[in-house]
């Protein structure tokens, strides 16, 4: 089933949009670089601005053939300048969710407001039912982010996901969901 969710959508404090080459090189100096961002990603730290290019290049094939719709974070009045993403990719009637923030703008509440933004979104659509994320059972802000926007913890999965800058083997995560 084709993607639903708009092209942009706007929160008090955010916009989220679609991904551009421009892009790049300020998302490698804003996040993809900083190890601590990282931490709990599945991807290790970009070496280069033209790493980061490279996955603009698959945010915006993902974008373009209906696999999923990789949001940039921008603050109004300055779209041109990311601060984080968010991406949904369509799982049937569900969503999964991902999302990234750059560090200095942590601890503002701006990720939960990006989640609650993209779960109504979602959730108004005739065929989305769900959407999920799940998180390292030791990140406890991005849990606290799922909480915030309305998700409930679920359960508890045994080796889910590899998180290459903790450990190369997979590691326990919760699962999140917010249901209609």
């Amino acid at each position: 089933m084709p993607f639903a969710l708009p092209e942009s959508i706007s929160t008090p404090r955010l916009r989220l949009r679609r991904p551009g080459f421009a892009d790049a090189g300020l998302i490698f100096d804003a996040y993809t670089r900083d190890a601590e961002v990282c931490r709990y990603m599945v991807w290790t730290p970009h070496t280069s601005p033209e790493e980061t290019g490279g996955f603009i290049r698959h945010c915006i094939d993902a974008w373009d053939a209906g696999r999923a719709r990789p949001y940039v974070l921008a603050l109004p009045g300055d779209e041109h300048t990311p601060i984080g993403m968010l991406e949904a990719r369509r799982r049937s009637h569900a969503l999964d969710i991902g999302y990234v923030l750059a560090r200095r703008h942590w601890g503002r509440g701006l990720m939960p407001e990006a989640v609650d933004a993209v779960a109504r979104a979602a959730l108004a659509q005739a065929g989305i039912f769900r959407i999920q994320a799940s998180c390292d059972v030791d990140n406890l802000p991005s849990q606290r982010t799922l909480e915030k926007a309305g998700f409930v913890r679920e359960g508890r999965l045994e080796r889910y996901t590899v998180h290459p800058n903790i450990d190369p083997a997979p590691r326990p995560c919760f699962m999140y969901a917010r249901v209609r």
